[in-house]
């Protein structure tokens, strides 16, 4: 049937009357959200609105529960997607939704929020809090099971009651799988399916039941890690499942090798760069994730995270900051794993002088005493290189432990500069005192008495601070503790062998 409008005239005003006839109720009036708590245990108080973001709360809202313990969180305009916390004095604080829909009701029980929970206008929220309650009541069940195969005796009662367990568990799952299927397009159902972990096929396995690709289930499992999860997708930020999510990849699903780190990296800042708040958040936690990393060799990631991303794109830094982290980028970038080591030179030091300094003032105090060698000048099929200081607690305990080390190293061709990072005539004294004590003459000991510009090359910040070089000066090993160190060669030289 065709309408013909062209010889009808209509009045502005009633136009505009009949347009809001038939638009949705919640268009005309979804100009921001309104959400009335009841909390009569608690009336008199005063309760936060607030929202998860990683793994943090950001209040955005209070409200004062008046003699009836009913109180509005109100405000005009919308608050973006995700899971909310209510949290009263009493620090019991509980969860909701806020999707796109957010003038509804609550009202709870400090005793159990979601168990005697009532919610009244909010479809979100009526699916989270049964969920919550059906949650609680299987875990129950579950639980109670557990306890009893704990004490059962009888095999063939406890695999019954394995059963029982991988049964409600396979309920609960479906329940959700309905719960998805049912309420398509809310935050909710987003919610639940990105809870939900990866379901991993068997491996494929040969005529005679033996598997044939023994990899297949965790690439499986790599590959479709986010199937469930759009880590794009703001939102998701907004509850606490995020962050977890986010660093199990990183950290337990990537091989954790540099190089491969970097390359998943780059795919999920690269995917996430369109939101700005999502690629911010990521950003962020990368950079503060490898940062602190004491991992050997993931300075490699921070370095390359810095210069990638951070500094061009985490425009919130001051330029005072950013000039900052480009020079500590620079330190780094020379000693990464697998480049070749800095040359630089060192005074060397006889065991002869530091024997007849040990009874002779002037000698112990002679910083002009030595002869030069180069890093690269020194030949061997590794070499470790100790920066160390007499006066360092923890120093003490390591460098004789590395000399020990050592006695059992020297044989498979391995050399120690120990470079000590003291200069002055005072460092001078302090060093000849140490190596005396603990008779640590039969490496090469090294200093520098006029400049200490070898720890600004070698970023050395903290002491002792070894590193191993293999016979062409390349980094293969650094910031370890001597244990590591024999580990280390030994495993250079079983590869060898291979």
């Amino acid at each position: 049937m065709n309408h013909n409008f062209k010889n009808v005239n209509v009045s502005g005003k009633f136009l505009i009357v009949f347009i809001l006839l038939f638009l949705p109720v919640s268009l005309i009036f979804s100009q921001g959200y309104e959400i009335k708590l009841k909390m009569t245990e608690l009336k008199g108080s005063q309760v936060i609105l607030g929202h998860h973001f990683g793994s943090l709360f950001y209040p955005d809202d209070t409200t004062l529960l008046d003699s009836k313990g009913v109180g509005v969180f109100k405000k005009p305009k919308l608050l973006p997607q995700g899971m909310y916390f209510i949290y009263p004095p009493n620090k019991k604080y509980f969860d909701i939704l806020l999707g796109a829909d957010q003038v509804f009701s609550i009202e709870v029980d400090t005793s159990d929020y979601y168990k005697a929970g009532k919610i009244t206008g909010s479809v979100e929220n009526e699916l989270y809090f049964n969920h919550m309650r059906t949650m609680a009541v299987n875990q129950e069940k579950a639980n109670a099971l557990i306890e009893k195969k704990k004490i059962s005796e009888s095999e063939t009662q406890k695999d019954s009651i394995t059963k029982a367990i991988d049964k409600i568990t396979k309920e609960v799952l479906g329940y959700m799988e309905k719960v998805v299927q049912d309420n398509k397009g809310l935050f909710f159902t987003k919610f639940l399916t990105a809870v939900k972990d990866v379901e991993v096929p068997e491996a494929p396995k040969d005529a005679n039941g033996k598997i044939t690709d023994s990899t297949f289930q965790y690439r499986y499992y790599k590959n479709h890690y986010f199937d469930n999860f759009d880590y794009t997708d703001p939102s998701l930020l907004r509850t606490p499942v995020y962050e977890r999510k986010v660093k199990d990849y990183v950290e337990k699903v990537i091989p954790q090798i540099p190089d491969s780190i970097n390359k998943e990296l780059d795919i999920i800042l690269t995917r996430a760069k369109p939101n700005e708040e999502v690629f911010r958040y990521l950003l962020v936690t990368f950079f503060n994730m490898f940062a602190q990393s004491q991992i050997m060799g993931f300075d490699a990631v921070f370095v390359h995270i810095s210069e990638k991303y951070y500094i061009p794109f985490a425009t919130w830094n001051d330029k005072e900051y950013t000039e900052k982290l480009k020079k500590e980028i620079a330190k780094k970038k020379p000693t990464l794993l697998g480049n070749v080591a800095p040359n630089f030179k060192l005074v060397e030091v006889s065991k002869d002088h530091f024997i007849a300094a040990k009874s002779d003032t002037a000698l112990k105090n002679n910083p002009y005493v030595g002869s030069y060698v180069n890093i690269h000048d020194v030949k061997a099929k590794f070499i470790v290189l100790a920066f160390w200081e007499s006066e360092c607690g923890h120093c003490k305990k390591a460098i004789p432990e590395l000399h020990d080390i050592y006695e059992r190293l020297k044989e498979k061709g391995v050399k120690v500069i120990a470079i000590h990072t003291i200069s002055t005539v005072e460092g001078k004294r302090k060093w000849i005192d140490f190596v005396n004590e603990h008779s640590l003459y039969d490496w090469v000991n090294a200093w520098s008495p006029y400049s200490l510009e070898f720890k600004d090359i070698y970023d050395v910040y903290t002491t002792p601070t070894i590193l191993i070089l293999d016979a062409n000066k390349k980094i293969i090993a650094k910031k370890i503790n001597p244990e590591q160190v024999e580990e280390v060669i030994d495993f250079e030289l079983k590869k060898e062998k291979k």
